[in-house]
């Protein structure tokens, strides 16, 4: 680990040349709470020299000795400036403070565009606040919801939070909280996202030119970061829905020091429906709820250190049980815990350290029974691992990124436990799979001219399925012949590969550039997906053996402009990936298949491809924002074993998407909301004919997911209703009324969900009309659609 550090060092001095010039550095925060602000703009504006602040709010200007107007703007916030002599390295912390945007501010002089000036693609930030204000499933908003509304990024069905970026399966989507993995990001077996929106501070998704620091997944990259908490004063909020509730607490624990957030949620729908459940009927004792917590605290050690802790912890329990005798009883619990400690050190103005230790950890379990049978079913995964990522910025043209991560595995495969009355089937458990996955890194941007921006990167990635592991055995015939047993620690396959990323940017006018990218990624872990059973029973399994690492290689091309004094920003991308070394199950394998054999015997592997074209508008100031998203798209699988061998349209394939999505301040008490999104049908593997034969019904299926669903439309509508932000205070002995801030505020979001009731398909299924005696026997289609117009109302408080 030493040796890897001293050589990215030493590559890193290579574009260090000194150049005479001095640096302004220090952190940009928001002066009411002291979150630090990210991708805040700072820049001198004698030179228009600029740059944005990092994750942690860290800012640093390259200039030669002078004079010069210190400039900072961020969206929401007031524009400040100050004049500062440099002669020497200056250390300057910056205070933003907010402001209410209104219809005649719209000119951002000097703001550097990211649309249009950065080398990024198929990159989106969400405004957290903003999200409050649209329509949401039974009023609970969600941040993964609110991702599929932009261009590239398909949603999994009907109210399901899961996404799929331009057709990459959900295993290929890299979610982090606070730097740790999150495996199942999705609570209520899909319909809500485990992010809590009150606790999250940024959100940043990266679709394409994924960057070299970023690894281990194919398709995209979903960045959260959590508030650091208040460290000013105590605050609140909370809100109180239909199905769920939730509050957030924050504050200081040392005034401008160190602070700490705690935030909860939990449904009751358990505690709603037990009223109606009859006590003595078949499911007197069934209930779902899901619950989870998120908490961060953070110190400043110096000027140069600081820390941070963060942590979550969710979980969804579903029981299925009856009072009556020989009734079902079934127990479904799952959930993730994710922990997080960094450490920040700026070694000087030029040189920021970021340290995290990680821990993650998933787990899915089924038990249940009936009478004397007892069945069982769990998997899981465990992380623990470590990251130092730098940055650099040696001068004003050079922006160096790069680092070494670490990542120690343990996957638990589908676990199968069997028992009737005192009898214990003999199924041997699944051994626990471990892996060492590791990654070095080195990536500049870079400007080469003022026309001209490149960020190029490469990342070295490492990875070892190792022992304890017990091999089955089989000969060519398949019959089993033996086992074989590794020591701990011993290699039993090793994979390694170079990633190249590069990204480019070249300015064809002021407020215009044309944007290219190449990524070639590796992807250690796969999903194995059970796509006939309704439960979280996905299972992650490492590369090994047979199991080779997923490639992808994607390439972009796409135009950017902002229009009208940068009150819109516009953009056209292309793109085509390729996808190899992907998993399915064989059909019709079933999760307790894999007792007393080999995790990936049941396992085939094939190819995909996918190419598409997505149109984004969108309105960033003003009383009236939002955008429009359009997606045309193809993506095609092809695997020996399934469909013949013939390629076929992956589940995920959807040629036409379309999204609208807005936001109206009508006043500073009256805000309103509102989505469309229309797509093509979902493809699907569906009986094409049906035969009577000797008293059986025989079906005859289409080609693998040769039959379109009708296609999906939906229209929501939200309105907030605040109360006043401020009151009058008469002064008891002068009779003097004056105008003071509320200290508690409150809000009502009432939302239609499925405005105008389309009966979106969910599945379909068949049954037969008839009967053979009067020879009218047919087979009939029905479709299952899940929810109707929906309103809701939620009640938020902040104090």
């Amino acid at each position: 680990m030493r040796s890897i550090i001293l050589l990215l060092l030493l590559l890193a001095s290579l574009v260090s040349t000194a150049q005479g010039n001095l640096t302004i550095s220090g952190y940009v925060k928001d002066a009411a709470t002291g979150e630090t602000l990210i991708g805040a703009n700072v820049y001198a504006k004698e030179t228009m020299t600029g740059t944005t602040t990092n994750t942690y709010g860290y800012y640093v200007l390259n200039l030669p000795p002078g004079k010069y107007t210190i400039v900072m703007s961020y969206v929401g916030f007031e524009e400040s400036s100050q004049v500062v002599e440099l002669k020497a390295d200056l250390k300057l912390n910056l205070d933003a403070r907010t402001k209410a945007i209104v219809a005649k501010e719209f000119e951002v002089v000097g703001e550097k565009a990211k649309n249009t000036e950065s080398t990024q693609m198929g990159t989106v930030e969400l405004d957290v606040q903003k999200l409050s204000t649209l329509p949401a499933l039974l009023g609970e908003v969600d941040i993964l919801k609110t991702i599929q509304y932009l261009p590239g990024v398909k949603s999994n069905g009907e109210g399901n939070s899961g996404f799929y970026v331009r057709g990459g399966g959900p295993d290929q989507n890299l979610i982090l909280l606070d730097n740790a993995t999150v495996y199942n990001a999705s609570h209520l077996f899909g319909f809500f996202s485990v992010f809590n929106a009150d606790a999250v501070k940024n959100i940043e998704l990266i679709k394409g030119g994924m960057p070299a620091n970023y690894g281990g997944r194919t398709s995209s990259v979903l960045d959260i970061t959590m508030k650091d908490g208040n460290d000013k004063e105590f605050h609140g909020q909370g809100g109180i829905g239909l199905i769920s509730s939730r509050l957030t607490l924050e504050g200081p624990i040392v005034k401008e020091k160190s602070s700490f957030i705690v935030s909860a949620r939990r449904t009751y729908i358990d505690v709603l429906a037990k009223p109606f459940i009859n006590p003595e009927g078949a499911f007197a004792g069934s209930g779902y709820f899901f619950y989870d917590i998120n908490a961060k605290a953070n110190y400043r050690l110096s000027d140069k250190d600081r820390f941070f802790l963060s942590g979550y912890f969710g979980r969804d329990v579903f029981d299925l049980s009856g009072s009556q005798p020989g009734s079902p009883n079934f127990k479904i619990p799952w959930g993730n815990a994710t922990v997080s400690g960094r450490w920040n050190h700026v070694f000087g103005p030029k040189l920021f350290l970021n340290t995290t230790a990680i821990f993650s950890d998933y787990q899915f379990s089924f038990s249940g029974g009936q009478d004397d049978f007892k069945f069982g079913l769990s998997s899981g995964i465990k992380d623990y691992g470590l990251k130092l990522d730098f940055n650099q910025y040696p001068s004003v043209r050079h922006e160096l990124k790069y680092g070494v991560n670490y990542t120690y595995h343990v996957y638990t495969p589908s676990t199968v436990d069997v028992a009737s009355g005192d009898t214990e089937f003999d199924i041997d458990t699944p051994s626990k799979l471990r892996a060492h996955e590791a990654a070095v890194y080195i990536q500049d941007d870079y400007d080469v001219s003022d026309e001209l921006r490149v960020n190029a990167g490469v990342r070295l990635s490492y990875f070892a399925h190792v022992g304890r592991f017990k091999e089955y055995l089989f000969d060519d015939a398949g019959t089993a012949t033996g086992t074989r047993d590794y020591t701990p620690g011993e290699a039993i396959k090793t994979y390694y590969g170079l990633e190249p990323r590069l990204s480019m940017r070249y300015k064809t006018g002021a407020t215009s550039s044309v944007k290219a990218s190449f990524n070639r990624n590796l992807q250690y872990v796969h999903l194995a997906s059970f796509s006939s059973i309704g439960l979280p029973t996905d299972v992650w399994i490492p590369s090994g053996k047979n199991v080779k690492p997923q490639v992808a290689y994607q390439y972009a091309v796409g135009y950017f402009r902002d229009l009208w004094d940068r009150k819109y920003e516009a953009s056209v991308e292309v793109y085509y990936k390729d996808m190899f070394n992907q998993i399915e199950y064989k059909e019709g394998t079933q999760p307790q298949d894999g007792a007393n054999t080999n995790y990936d015997a049941f396992l085939t592997y094939g190819k995909g491809w996918s190419y598409g074209a997505e149109f984004f508008l969108k309105r960033r100031l003003g009383k009236f924002t939002g955008w429009a998203g359009y997606t045309w798209s193809k993506t095609m699988r092809q695997f020996d074993e399934i469909n013949e061998g013939r390629e076929f349209p992956s589940r995920w394939d959807r040629r036409h998407d379309i999204s609208l999505v807005t936001g109206y301040e009508l006043n500073e008490r009256w805000t309103f909301g509102g989505t469309f999104v229309y797509s093509t049908g979902q493809a699907t593997t569906l009986p094409v004919q049906r035969y009577f034969i000797e008293g059986r019904v025989v079906s005859q299926f289409s080609e693998r997911n040769g039959f379109r669903m009708a296609p999906y439309h939906r229209l929501d509508f939200a309105a907030t209703l605040k109360n006043k932000a401020t009151k009058e205070v008469k002064d008891k002995l002068t009779g003097e009324v004056t105008t003071v801030q509320r200290r508690y505020r409150s809000s009502w979001t009432f939302a239609v969900y499925n405005a105008y009731n389309r009966a979106n398909p969910y599945f379909y299924y068949f049954t037969t009309e008839g009967s053979t005696a009067t020879n009218d026997l047919r087979p009939v289609a029905k479709q299952v659609s899940l929810f109707s117009i929906l309103p809701s109302v939620t009640w938020n408080f902040q104090f």
